[in-house]
């Protein structure tokens, strides 16, 4: 049987798009000030901290700073000291039991069947590295990290680009042909595909009410879950 490295986004493709809006966005937010106020004298805090400061005209005191994040969350800026200063908050929140993180049903399911029979798993997603590995860590499926050989965000490039899934096929030391990718977001399959990978898109109810169909899905294969995936198609 021929193997395939299965390449995943997360946002829309294993967990609601709802739970980063509606369950981590408001959770840093919230905890953010807290948080600074404890480890502001970390250097690998303080670090994150002052290049916000840098960046917007030298603020001095870390309440501004911390109102200014905040702004960058209410905005959804991809910011990376914003995501570095989120991982760590939800660090936190997923150790001490906050919250986990929710997948859709069929989710670990077939990505154990997929480990199982050889397959290789990998993550590509616009959250950090950090962040992904957290998630993954700590879902209501259990610890799912081990399934996984690659973890990759956007210091490869953005989900849009195709030279991105060429930088990922060269890491992961597979040709393009042997990665399918599995996201929610037609621009983000167009991208891969135009780089030689295989394609599916995601088109989940519970985040598109509207089936994607015919020119709208733009010729990829498409599934409404994970076990309508045969990765050696």
């Amino acid at each position: 049987m021929q193997k395939t490295t299965i390449l995943t986004d997360i946002e829309g493709t294993t967990s609601s798009i709802s739970f980063v809006r509606d369950v981590l966005f408001p959770y840093a937010r919230a905890k953010l000030p807290g948080f600074v106020r404890e480890h502001a004298h970390e250097p690998q805090v303080r670090h994150w901290l002052d290049m916000v400061a840098t960046e917007n005209g030298g603020m001095c005191q870390d309440e501004m700073i911390v109102e200014t994040l905040q702004g960058w969350i209410d905005q959804d800026r991809k910011h990376t000291a914003l995501k570095a200063l989120q991982g760590m908050v939800w660090d936190a929140g997923y150790r001490d039991g906050d919250f986990t993180a929710p997948l859709y049903p069929d989710v670990a399911p077939a990505l154990r069947a997929w480990h199982g029979a050889g397959h290789a798993l990998a993550v590509y997603s616009s959250g950090s590295v950090p962040a992904q590995k957290l998630l993954f860590a700590h879902t209501d499926a259990g610890d799912l990290t081990p399934l996984f050989s690659g973890f990759f965000d956007t210091e490869v490039g953005g989900k849009r680009e195709a030279e991105s899934y060429r930088v990922i096929a060269q890491r992961l030391a597979q040709q393009p042909g042997d990665i399918l990718f599995l996201s929610d977001v037609v621009a983000e399959l167009d991208a891969a595909r135009d780089a030689g990978l295989r394609t599916v898109l995601l088109d989940r109810h519970e985040d598109y009410p509207q089936p994607r169909l015919g020119d709208d899905a733009n010729g990829h294969v498409r599934a409404e879950s994970f076990a309508q995936i045969d990765p050696t198609a």
